[in-house]
């Protein structure tokens, strides 16, 4: 049995500690907004917050997730109310066909915590390995911009 808080509850799950996060995500705890991609932790669809860090959860195991504190896409919206990265890529329709963006939005909480006032170019560097076949790339940056001005180094997962 594995225990973690998954979006700021307790849970366990009974796996085998080499299987991977994202498969008890979607299929034991049916939070399903984390996605498949590549399976190779490059695309960035898995991402998820573990301790606050974005991390590929394609790639973690369950033994690595013991004890940690884990933040899905469902877990960043509090009492009704989006977080400011989720509203500013509504704002600015950073997504087209959807399926990365909730890696997008959960790497760019990581980023956007540990760099609250980014420049154009840091957001690129700080995003270039969460990939979108759609293209919306120049409307990530400016969501991602508006977040961080919301923010202002306020907003901690």
């Amino acid at each position: 049995m594995i225990r973690f808080k998954l979006n700021g509850r307790p849970v366990e799950v009974e796996s085998a500690t080499n299987d991977t996060l994202l498969w008890a995500i979607r299929s034991k705890l049916d939070m399903t907004g984390t996605k498949y991609g590549c399976g190779l932790g490059q695309c960035g669809a898995c991402t998820v917050l573990v301790n606050g860090k974005a991390e590929r959860s394609c790639m973690l195991t369950m033994d690595f997730v013991e004890g940690k504190s884990i933040t899905t896409i469902e877990g960043l919206e509090k009492d009704g109310i989006l977080h400011p990265v989720q509203q500013a890529f509504i704002d600015h329709d950073a997504m087209q066909c959807g399926y990365c963006t909730s890696g997008m939005i959960m790497n760019a909480c990581s980023f956007l915590n540990e760099n609250p006032e980014p420049s154009t170019q840091e957001i690129i560097e700080g995003m270039e390995d969460n990939l979108c076949r759609c293209g919306t790339y120049n409307r990530v940056i400016t969501a991602i911009e508006q977040a961080g001005k919301e923010m202002k180094g306020g907003v901690k997962l």
